[in-house]
């Protein structure tokens, strides 16, 4: 698949037809959560409100059988109500919600030209409106001039402390500034920062097509279109030719299910760094460095011990540490629902490795 007849990743839509129950306000409650965990379909109906409603229900129905604790109760409970709130499904026709009091949600026309009748699961309606406002307005990024304009289901931080590392060390950076690798670019932002200190060209790729078309799109037009060159393509794409620096910020925690496009953002496998670092031998030049941001989040949670970059050093036989700077986080918002206790001893990670 070449560049130019990429899909969109999209919420796959539910033609009307499959069975399915109405949820209005009248609608028994108890009888609708256990609609839900018999595995039915469950329609909104009249007001918009009303899903909003049925999910707050199933989040307390949930939470009285869930421990919601530790981070890993945390994850299997988002996992239970990820899987039974997406049966709870809206109407769309000609590219706007049929209920009462609905947001307008632009990508209701720009993601399905095709389409004009159809369901989509509510969470993933919501998931669609927060992305509206997010690519329709911008998101400010601290450490950069602009605002990125996420396209929908891209990846954009919402933490800061790790791109001030590695804005700060690209401050202090006294090597070539001819070329650099972003390995799963996103929004654009690490190729930002390279723009903003003097780099002549970022090469970047990435594995969910939405970031490329995104990218393309919001650069149209612009200098930036010719100092920064995408590819669809996993870890390095079609790059092949030798650089000086290579930049990395990848998912922060292992995976425990097998992923979807969305997901790759956030969690590993297990192939993810040992493929990462054999390839990134091969396309940095001599006296080049590999900097990957990170953070001690999966071992201060418990979810794994093994710290793939430590993991490497140790046993790769390919690279040696240059440079590991780290910087605590902030406390969890006091607005956040989640018990957040370990924040307290989360650091970010730059790891800055160079050739044997």
């Amino acid at each position: 698949m070449t560049n130019t007849d990429l899909k969109v990743n999209r919420p796959e839509p539910i033609k009307p037809g499959v069975e399915i129950r109405s949820f209005l306000q009248v609608t028994d409650i108890k009888e609708t959560i256990d609609a839900l965990l018999s595995g039915e379909y469950i329609l909104i109906e009249d007001l918009y409100s009303n899903g909003l409603i049925l999910l707050n229900e199933l989040q307390s129905y949930l939470k009285n059988i869930h421990p919601n604790e530790s981070f890993q109760e945390q994850r299997e409970f988002r996992s239970e109500y990820r899987k039974l709130s997406n049966l709870i499904l809206i109407q769309v026709k000609e590219h706007k919600l049929t209920v009462k009091k609905a947001p307008w949600i632009g990508w209701l026309e720009k993601l399905y030209p095709e389409t004009n009748d159809f369901l989509l699961p509510f969470p993933q309606i919501q998931g669609l409106n927060s992305a509206w406002q997010w690519y329709n307005n911008g998101v400010i990024i601290p450490v950069i001039r602009n605002k990125v304009h996420p396209y929908y289901g891209v990846y954009f931080p919402t933490r800061f402390e790790h791109l001030q590392l590695f804005d700060n060390w690209l401050k202090r950076y006294e090597g070539p500034k001819k070329s650099a690798i972003d390995v799963g670019i996103g929004c654009g932002v690490l190729s930002l920062l390279l723009m903003k200190h003097g780099f002549q060209k970022s090469f970047g790729t990435d594995v969910n097509p939405n970031a490329i078309i995104g990218l393309k799109e919001s650069m149209k037009g612009t200098k930036l279109s010719h100092k920064i060159e995408i590819d669809y393509g996993h870890l390095f794409g079609k790059w092949e030719k030798l650089t000086e620096l290579i930049v990395f910020n990848p998912p922060w925690l292992p995976s425990s299910h097998d992923l979807d496009r969305l997901d790759e953002a956030i969690y590993y496998n297990d192939k993810l760094f040992p493929d990462f670092f054999v390839e990134a031998k091969k396309r940095l030049l001599p006296e080049g460095r590999i900097v990957l941001l990170f953070s001690n989040l999966g071992q201060i949670t418990n979810v794994t011990k093994e710290h793939p970059i430590e993991n490497e050093l140790l046993n790769g036989g390919r690279f040696e540490l240059d440079k590991c700077l780290k910087k605590s986080v902030k406390a969890a918002s006091v607005k956040t629902k989640r018990n957040q206790h370990w924040r307290s001893t989360e650091e970010v990670e730059l790891w800055v490795l160079k050739l044997k």
